[in-house]
């Protein structure tokens, strides 16, 4: 059983994580899909973000529990 070559070589990941950086994003990591060889930049020190939809489903929860309690 031969092996099939590489979806992605190293100069990709050192191409993409400089052109992070050149665009002033600070690379936490990288992540690579080895059977298409798709390199995904995340980002370091960028909070997540509760979705306004997010928190509304949140409030509703909390206003059904006060009516109904907790089982």
């Amino acid at each position: 059983m031969s092996r099939r070559p590489c979806a992605f070589k190293q100069r990709d990941v050192a191409r993409a994580v400089r052109g992070a950086e050149a665009a002033g994003i600070r690379v936490a990591r990288v992540d690579i899909e080895p059977s298409t060889g798709r390199i995904s930049i995340v980002p370091a020190g960028i909070p997540v973000a509760i979705s306004t939809e997010d928190a509304e489903l949140d409030s509703e929860l909390a206003e059904f529990e006060a009516r109904h309690g907790q089982n």
